[in-house]
């Protein structure tokens, strides 16, 4: 069998970043809608918002690119993230304390994901590929440094959390 062709391996990585940026956009609504009210809450819907707008971007790029998305895929991984949102850490019928803490480096780790995912396509824009033309860089430039943004934001939330589930 031969090795899958770059275009190949392209879809199959953007399908995986576009899979994690449903699974995301929905692990971030269900945590600003469970902190509403709050400073918090309200960060986190602001941040809901521009991750929609990601994700938005996300898909542009995958159909400018000429990339097969994989539905399933996506449908997939937001039914993970339902599941693992019943999970009950420590508490059965309210909402644990620490689940704001888990909950915040999950969304950090989905944004450095997004962030990386930005990064190379930034790479392949800058390698002259076939895909280069298709590649805004500018573009791509800004899309980075809002998932750093995004990144800081969610680290300053996520310390606030571990020091108030934690203590100190």
């Amino acid at each position: 069998m031969d090795a899958p062709g770059p275009h190949t391996l392209l879809t199959v990585y953007l399908g995986d970043h576009l899979a994690g940026a449903s699974a995301g956009r929905a692990r971030l609504a269900r945590a600003a809608r469970a902190h509403a009210g709050t400073g918090t809450g309200r960060v986190l819907a602001d941040l809901h918002t521009e991750v929609v707008a990601d994700r938005r971007e996300l898909l542009r790029w995958v159909r400018v690119l000429g990339v097969r998305r994989r539905r399933h895929l996506e449908l997939a991984a937001r039914a993970v993230e339902a599941l693992v949102a019943l999970k009950p850490n420590g508490r059965f019928v309210r909402r644990s304390p620490l689940r704001a803490v888990v909950e915040l480096e999950g969304l950090l780790l989905g944004v450095e994901g997004k962030a990386a995912g930005w990064r190379s396509l930034r790479e392949l824009a800058d390698a002259g590929g076939p895909a280069a033309s298709r590649l805004d860089p500018v573009a791509l430039d800004v899309l980075i440094e809002r998932a750093q943004r995004q990144t800081a934001t969610l680290e300053r939330l996520r310390r606030a959390a571990v020091r108030d589930v934690f203590g100190g």
